[in-house]
């Protein structure tokens, strides 16, 4: 029994079919629908003039001809792990293995006012469509929040022609996943396509007043009025059931090599778990499509007894306007950060962070290049010569043919 039903609840079905695995896989979803694609959600989904429908990661009868049981629009409320079955109001369902795909759910700032009309949230295709539905009649939308998610609304609404205004606490965007020099790009670039953008704002209270929303910070002054409002202020991982289930919890539920729990019977993947990563020494809880796959194909080689799968990087993107953002592996912790390229709207450029000399992660700005040989020096370890990463003129190339060798600059 499979419960969520995105990204990693999707490719698990595939995985166990693939995997010649025989039994019954029933899949619970509080949506009405079958998994679908998330990341359109903040971007292309946002435009009344495009086409509203849902891109389905797998076509509806794909679940019936691989015999996979639907309930969707369907709560599972609580697991009964020593009888092995789980609550979904009227009826309880048994299971012999259960997987926990529920994901994350939006942090909501403890803002007065913030259950008002006009205050939405983005994470379900419902919310994309109650948000697409209201935006062609606004002229001004403040969005809350300066993360991916945040960025991505602004960029959508600023193509279709909407007034943005962009209020970020922390001072500076995307302060928890970027260096400054980086940060400071994409602050240059949404100014540049007419983004309001306020940076060390924390708004305390939203009020409204004949039909428009007014932000009000800290002493209750004035920050901008709205029409409508996007939150944008990050996630928390979707554990509540396991919590009431007893199972071990701390930013998410806990998982071994095999994404079990403590409960050998079950299992949790996607972007509500969290797993100790070899290549980082450490645990992680990542929220990216690739993570969800990836796990998911790691829970089907589990449950078949299949030899596991070798550990993958890490990997996200974001598009915003003209320019992709790819990102391979995790900054977290590091030490010195390399520019390669100028920083600066309209050119290519990478930043390489390093720990103690060792590539732990690339941002790689409209750089492919970049982002795939990162991606293998990262998986190997490699401590890359400084001097050839900040020097355009050097082909990256240099970088691979060393393997993992010690550069002394």
């Amino acid at each position: 029994m499979i419960v969520g039903g995105g990204h990693a609840a999707a490719q698990l079905c595939v995985s166990l079919r693939q995997a010649q695995w025989p039994g019954r896989i029933t899949l619970v979803c509080d949506e009405p629908s079958v998994p679908y694609h998330r990341p359109p959600l903040s971007k292309s989904q946002l435009n009344p003039g495009a086409d509203s429908s849902l891109q389905l990661i797998r076509p509806t009868d794909f679940y019936a001809k691989q015999q996979v049981g639907l309930r969707l629009a369907q709560t599972v409320r609580s697991i009964d792990r020593e009888r092995r079955t789980v609550d979904v109001g009227q009826t309880k369902l048994s299971y012999d293995t259960l997987v926990l795909a529920t994901g994350s759910l939006n942090r909501r700032p403890p803002i007065t006012g913030i259950e008002l009309p006009g205050v939405f949230s983005l994470r379900t295709a419902a919310d994309a469509e109650a948000l697409r539905a209201q935006v062609q009649n606004a002229q001004h939308v403040a969005v809350i929040g300066a993360g991916f998610i945040g960025l991505e609304v602004a960029s959508a609404l600023r193509k279709i022609g909407c007034n943005v205004t962009v209020l970020e606490m922390a001072n500076r965007v995307l302060s928890r996943v970027t260096s400054p020099a980086v940060s400071t790009y994409f602050e240059s670039l949404h100014r540049e396509h007419g983004v309001a953008l306020r940076t060390g704002v924390s708004i305390s209270m939203i009020q409204e007043k004949e039909g428009q929303l007014t932000l009000l910070e800290g002493d209750h002054s004035l920050v901008c009025r709205a029409d409508l409002i996007v939150l944008g202020a990050g996630a928390r991982p979707n554990d509540d059931l396991a919590r009431l289930a007893n199972l071990e919890v701390n930013n998410g539920i806990l998982v071994d090599e095999a994404n079990r729990t403590c409960d050998p019977a079950i299992y949790a993947m996607g972007d509500c778990c969290n797993q100790f990563r070899p290549l980082y020494q450490t645990r992680l809880r990542l929220e990216s499509v690739q993570n969800a796959t990836d796990q998911a194909k790691i829970i089907a080689a589990a449950i078949c007894g299949l030899p596991l799968p070798a550990e993958t990087l890490p990997w996200f993107w974001s598009d915003q306007y003209d320019v992709k953002l790819q990102i391979a592996g995790v900054s977290a912790g590091y030490d010195q950060c390399v520019l390669r390229g100028v920083a600066e709207p309209g050119s290519s450029f990478s930043a390489w962070y390093l720990n103690q000399g060792r590539l732990i992660a690339v941002d790689a700005i409209n750089d492919p290049r970049a982002y795939v040989v990162a991606s293998k020096l990262i998986l190997r370890s490699a401590r890359p010569s400084l001097q050839i990463l900040a020097d355009q003129d050097r082909d990256l190339k240099e970088l691979l043919l060393s393997g993992t060798k010690t550069y002394e600059d």
